[in-house]
């Protein structure tokens, strides 16, 4: 039976290495590169909303007036907000995480 040598192992390194980094050239994904983009193009047709609106009725909403005050009551919000609602927090469980409510001892603790 023939056995290999660490003598010939040297001489055999740069073929080995040429293989090892022809093969890191090859594309690897050679059918997804061919479609790169595509479903971004399609996603982004999909949610166009009106992509003719000089040609078609335009896209209807609610009138100017009504957009304003909606935008100006939005805006007041964070002005002058609101005071939060009081009692209505109940508070369930003895405060600590994981403790699956009750106030019961440790595992083996207190026995």
């Amino acid at each position: 039976m023939k056995t290999t040598s660490l003598k010939n192992i040297p001489g055999r390194l740069p073929v080995i290495l040429i293989a090892i980094l022809t093969t890191a050239c090859v594309p690897i994904t050679p059918r997804l590169d061919a479609q790169f983009g595509s479903s971004v193009a399609i996603a982004r047709t999909q949610q166009t909303a009106n992509p003719e609106p000089s040609r078609k009725d335009p896209v209807q909403g609610i009138d100017g007036q009504a957009g304003d005050a909606a935008l100006d009551n939005y805006r007041e919000s964070f002005v002058n907000p609101r005071p939060a609602l009081s009692g209505g927090v109940v508070n369930v469980g003895s405060g600590r995480a994981g403790s699956g409510g009750g106030g019961g001892s440790g595992m083996g603790m207190g026995r």
